[in-house]
């Protein structure tokens, strides 16, 4: 067992030692919630909660309020909670504006034109939620709403709200950001602040880690980071991980706790969404991804499929097919004996019921196409078309 990948592993919830703490507690603790795929943040809290039932995300996004969805990191929807939101907002908008100014003008958007529909945008949402079609619909216009919508998220004036038909659903309303979150001041930090605090952030979820590692997925490249990395150098120490190499950094704080940190004296199986924060954390995976099986986790793209883990290594991919028999497809790159089997199929009844609400079958593929030489979008659904099917393990 790898001492530092099962420290991360405990700093993000997936270990029976964790703390299965308050939903805000483990959105900040895993450095947010990737947003981007509807179904990733219920699967993630799914995989790190015991007790955990889809409402309970719906009450803090949509009731209390407490967390919100961004877009941040890499350009990325995330959920943050409040207290994180002007953070990562501050620290990323510069990225994040050029793109969707960029995206909004490619769809035939100016500026005269979005000046005019964005104030009657503002003035429709006023103590209401509507889709992005009764947008259009009341707007009577022929431009690219939709580009317009995303633009005022990402400027802080609009906010991405409830689904329209359910979790599962990709469609949803839009409110605005101040009805949401009154007290949030956007503009409370300056950009520097922001980018020293969201680096420290960064490691704190997943530290030990490279420089390369936080520039990845701050997505604010070597040089700022670098530069923040400096500036919070007295509160920072390097060490070495093992069978790994030397050059990963972490909290000085944290690094007294992985010292004392207990390894579990029982496997650890997760089986983790595509997209899931732990899995998006790193640019350098090899920490737990063997290089032959690169290409059957990741796409081309770098997006990560739904994961098969023991002990913070992947060994495996599962999938899930809906229908009349829900059925949950697993493959493993090699064989784990029995108990092991035997748990992770257990692992993938209880992940099918919590996605169908209704009993699952489980089937294990004999052999996977590589996301590699798939097309776009595969990592959603890694194993279509592996017909090639067992038995249930357990028999």
């Amino acid at each position: 067992m790898n001492r530092a990948n099962l420290f991360v592993l405990s700093k993000q919830h997936l270990t029976s030692d964790s703390d299965d703490g308050e939903i805000c507690q483990i959105v900040n603790n895993v450095g947010g919630l990737h947003a981007t795929g509807s179904t990733t943040p219920y699967l993630s809290l799914h995989a790190r909660c015991c007790q955990f039932v889809k409402e309970d995300l719906d009450v803090e996004l949509y009731s209390k309020r407490t967390p919100g969805k961004v877009r941040c990191v890499r350009k990325t929807i995330y959920i943050h909670t409040k207290d994180r939101i002007p953070i990562v907002w501050k620290a990323t908008a510069g990225q994040v504006l050029r793109a969707s100014k960029g995206f909004m003008a490619s769809r035939g958007v100016t500026d005269e034109v979005y000046g005019k529909l964005s104030q009657d945008i503002l003035q429709m949402l006023r103590g209401r939620e509507m889709t992005a079609a009764e947008i259009k619909a009341t707007l009577k216009t022929d431009s690219d709403v939709s580009s317009i919508l995303y633009f005022m998220c990402d400027h802080g004036l609009l906010i991405r709200g409830r689904p329209v038909k359910g979790w599962k659903d990709r469609s949803h309303q839009y409110g605005l950001f101040n009805d949401y979150f009154p007290d949030i001041n956007l503009e409370g930090l300056n950009a520097n602040e922001a980018i020293i605090t969201l680096v420290k952030l960064y490691l704190a979820s997943f530290g030990p880690a490279r420089e390369a590692d936080a520039a990845w997925w701050t997505g604010l490249g070597k040089t700022k980071v670098q530069w923040a990395l400096k500036e919070l150098e007295d509160q920072l120490v390097e060490v070495s991980i093992p069978e790994i190499g030397e050059g990963f950094i972490m909290l000085q704080s944290d690094r007294k706790r992985m010292e004392a940190f207990k390894l579990p004296r029982e496997p650890v199986i997760n089986l983790l969404p595509s997209l899931d924060p732990y899995l998006m954390g790193y640019k350098e995976r090899e920490r737990y991804l063997a290089q032959e099986n690169y290409s059957l986790v990741y796409d081309r793209s770098g997006n990560a499929t739904s994961t098969i883990m023991v002990d913070g290594r992947v060994v495996g991919v599962w999938d899930f097919e809906g229908g009349g028999e829900p059925l949950v497809k697993i493959f493993l790159f090699r064989e784990l004996g029995k108990p092991l089997r035997d748990e992770i199929f257990t692992k993938a009844e209880y992940l099918g019921e919590f996605i169908s609400d209704m009993e699952v079958r489980v089937m294990e593929c004999a052999s996977m196409i590589p996301l590699s030489e798939r097309t776009a979008g595969s990592f959603m659904s890694p194993l279509k078309g592996s017909t090639d099917l067992y038995s249930h393990a357990k028999n």
